[in-house]
Order: structure tokens, then sequence, then C-alpha cells
């Protein structure tokens, strides 16, 4: 009876040596190869343009979202060749402006007329569900943006969820997210991102 029990341990120790935790598609690993992701991690840029503009730029929701803040001013301009539909807009930004995006600005870009920063990055806040089908699996996960500044908060204020779904693949040393783009189905986090929808 001992050398059973000592068979059965030793045949345990060596099952549970040959599997490896990325061997089996949990919500824990899912959410941990999401939120280590790169395509995941990554910070929403916005991208400011001063100077001349066109009418579509200068009435965008975020133009107006800095407008109504108080942070960019517009004249209406005559339109270049290059930027249309009229009417064109000369924006600036206003002293109140200048002290929000001064430290914000990246160094030696004071002078241009395109700004681009960064205001928010991804959190996962939960797995909703998978489903496999041999080896490869959609996952489905909520996410929303967090503001990294006083320009992300007012650009992303709310904390709206979105619901993304995004492809994993099996492979011999485990599951992993399939970055960059895919179809639809198993489609990759790139454009799960992209085609996120707010949640209910």
């Amino acid at each position: 009876m001992r050398k059973l029990r000592i068979a059965l341990a030793f045949g345990l120790l060596f099952f549970a040596a040959a599997c490896s935790p990325r061997d089996f598609l949990t919500r824990r690993l899912a959410s941990d190869l999401i939120a280590s992701s790169e395509t995941f991690k990554g910070t929403q840029q916005f991208g400011l343009r001063t100077g001349v503009v066109s009418n579509k730029d200068y009435v965008a929701p975020e133009y107006l979202v800095l407008q109504r803040r108080g942070w960019i001013t517009g004249s209406v301009s005559p339109c270049p060749p290059e930027v249309a539909p009229a009417p064109c807009w000369q924006v600036a930004l206003t002293p109140i402006g200048v002290e929000t995006f001064h430290d914000l600005i990246p160094a030696g870009a004071a002078d241009s007329q395109y700004f681009s920063i960064p205001v928010a990055r991804r959190q996962l806040t939960g797995i909703t569900g998978i489903s496999k089908n041999g080896n490869s699996a959609d996952v489905d996960f909520l996410w929303k943006w967090v503001p990294l500044n006083e320009v992300g908060a007012a650009l992303y204020a709310g904390g709206v969820q979105y619901k993304s779904t995004v492809g994993f693949r099996q492979f011999d040393d485990g599951w992993r997210v399939i970055e960059g783009n895919a179809p639809k189905t198993g489609q990759g986090l790139d454009d799960a991102l992209k085609n996120s929808d707010p949640a209910p």
C-alpha cells in the first residue's frame, strides 16, 4: 500500500511538472497576457494642431472640449490651398492653454504647430468570457481609459468602459494573445481595441 502511495505521488508530481500554467487558458492567464501586451500598454496620443486648421478639425469633439476649457481660441481665417473645407480657423493656445500644455509638449517642439502628447492609458477591468475551439480561443474583456494628465481627464472623462474580443492561439509553450490585425474571429488585440463598443 505504501509503494502504491509513493508511485501515485510521483505520478502526480510528473503530471504537474509536464503542465505549465500557460497550458490552460483561464481568465487570470488571459487577463495577464492582455494587460502585459505592448499593444494594450500603449498610450493614447492626442495631436493638437495650431495655426490654420479646417472647419472639420475645429469643430471636432476634441477641439470643442479644448475650447470649452478655455485652452484654445480660434478666429476665422482664409484657407490655404492644402486646407479644406472652408471656413478655416486660426487656432492658438490661450494663456491658460499654454500653462496646461507647457509641461506636456516634448522638448524642442515648442516652435512647432503640431503637438502629440500622451493623454491616457488603458486599464483592463475584467474578462467576461472565453470561447475555446481547439487550439484557438476568443476572449471577451472590458477596459477603460485612465487619464495621464489634465488634458486626458478632459478628453476621457466619465470612466466609460469598452467591450472587446481578442483572439488567442495555443502554441507548444502555451497560450498567446494574437497581436496586430486579424479577421473578426480570432482578431488581434490592435483590431479588438479599435473595434471596441461601449459596455452596457
